[in-house]
């Protein structure tokens, strides 16, 4: 009796799984054969037996498949394509042409050339990353870049992490597990990916005493929110929201007075974490300085948003509480690798040197619109030659750049774009064949008023020639 369930197949289905080829007839063959010298050749036979079970699959579960694509050059074909594939880098270089300075799916801030050399050095040799060269014993990581750090935010002590939500993570269950931290409703953020301020405190254990609105909060509400159980007051900076309107909150003065005055230490999440004044650029972001020289205990900050470097949470304070938190048995797996250590004692001594043109994000905030109209004179007069001119418009018009990263949410800064329209193809259309170029580096661009932008604010100059040839590719 046939199995209840089972799919039979035709004469010409059964033919057909007959003509499938075995593995070792495909790795015989001449191209697989040299790819399973250069590769490992497990992973050929994986991918082989994966695809000659897809085709099996496929032949039994279509009655009109036919003998087309099942020859071994065929099948072969599939697999050293498969094998590419994985084998190819998945993480790659981008020309982030939208004006989005710290653009988060884009890897936020670019990092300097001098960091290059830095990680040369320290990836391709030993290094003394927890060793104390003078007394010859075993050291801690975090001497490489806390003094660069005391010294830029005039903290008393200063520790790293891998990202901002790690320092907040590992800050809140050092100080306040098991008790109250009283925070203002208006500052229950959530952050990219899901990351909210209160599921933090479930994690840690911490209870969240919430006070206040969402757009008002007075002094008056902390100071009866505390009680015996209060570890700690929490100031979370809104750089990635703002709420206006009918508004009001306990200014920073008066929050370190309330901490003085109840022995609380307040904890302040500035987010982007600006080490300059960059306000005259259009960012206007409070700098890590002006909250230790007002007194916040604890200040925690971001590595790879305003401050340019590598991706990082900074925890700048008082020396007592910044030692508690660093014996706190979370901060071991929450530590930073000597990659990261290496880049931001880079970006941190470009920072003493005041060499601001060296730091990538800090160069784009600065450049101005005069500048980067002249780069796009320029620019469009060598990709003019390349292009049909009776199928192409394009301009030069007035526009707006974006600090982006969660820094300064209703802060633009004047620009000027590229604007082109094709008489060939659509603004979206262009601005997929950008993105998908075949034989080059993407370039990420924006579509407004079907019209192709570009801002070269965040396109590297020596970028320049190499996105005038993907563009003029698209454009045909």
């Amino acid at each position: 009796m046939e199995t209840r369930g089972r799919k039979t197949v035709s004469a010409e289905q059964a033919e057909l799984l007959r003509q499938i080829p075995s593995v070792d007839e495909l790795l015989a063959q001449p191209r697989l054969a040299a790819l399973s010298k250069r590769v490992d050749r497990n992973l050929v036979v994986e991918i082989a037996r994966a695809v000659l079970s897809d085709v099996r699959a496929r032949i039994a579960g279509d009655s009109n498949s036919t003998a087309a694509s099942l020859d071994a050059a065929s099948v072969e074909e599939l697999i050293s394509v498969q094998v590419e594939r994985i084998l190819s880098r998945s993480l790659q270089p981008v020309i982030n042409a939208t004006g989005v300075i710290l653009h988060t799916n884009l890897g936020r801030a670019p990092l300097p050339e001098t960091v290059v050399d830095e990680f040369r050095r320290s990836a391709t040799q030993y290094s003394n990353l927890e060793y104390d060269l003078e007394a010859g014993a075993r050291g801690k990581r975090d001497v490489h870049t806390a003094e660069l750090l005391t010294r830029l935010t005039g903290a008393e002590s200063a520790i790293v992490v891998n990202n901002c939500a790690a320092a907040v993570l590992v800050t809140l269950a050092a100080l306040a597990r098991g008790g109250e931290v009283i925070v203002s409703r208006g500052e229950l953020i959530e952050i990219g990916d899901g990351f909210r301020i209160p599921e933090i405190m479930e994690q840690i254990g911490a209870i969240l005493r919430e006070v206040g609105t969402t757009n008002r909060t007075h002094l008056a509400d902390y100071e009866n929110a505390i009680n015996e159980k209060t570890r700690l007051l929490l100031r979370v900076h809104p750089s990635n929201f703002k709420v206006t309107g009918f508004t009001d909150k306990p200014s920073l003065q008066e929050l370190v007075a309330l901490s003085q005055r109840s022995g609380l230490p307040l904890v302040e999440d500035l987010g982007s974490g600006s080490l300059i004044d960059l306000s005259e650029y259009g960012v206007s972001e409070p700098t890590v300085r002006q909250s230790i020289g007002a007194g916040i205990p604890i200040v925690m900050f971001s590595g790879d948003k305003l401050l340019g470097g590598p991706q990082a949470g900074i925890i700048a304070g008082k020396k007592e509480l910044i030692a508690r938190v660093r014996c706190y048995p979370l901060f071991r797996a929450l530590r930073v690798d000597k990659l990261t250590i290496a880049a931001l004692e880079a970006v941190l001594g470009a920072y003493l040197r005041a060499a601001w043109d060296e730091i990538p994000a800090i160069r784009m905030i600065r450049a101005t619109p005069q500048e980067l109209k002249c780069r796009a004179e320029n620019f469009i007069r060598e990709l003019r030659p390349k292009l049909s001119l009776d199928e192409i418009e394009i301009e030069i018009a007035d526009g707006t750049s974006l600090a982006g990263g969660g820094s300064a949410p209703s802060e633009s800064l004047p620009t000027k774009i590229v604007r082109i329209a094709s008489a060939r193809h659509s603004a979206t259309k262009l601005e997929q064949r950008l993105r998908r170029a075949p034989a080059g580096v993407s370039v990420i661009a924006r579509v407004e008023d079907d019209r192709l932008i570009l801002d070269l604010r965040t396109v590297f100059p020596e970028q320049e020639p190499l996105l005038i040839k993907i563009l003029a590719a698209a454009l045909h």
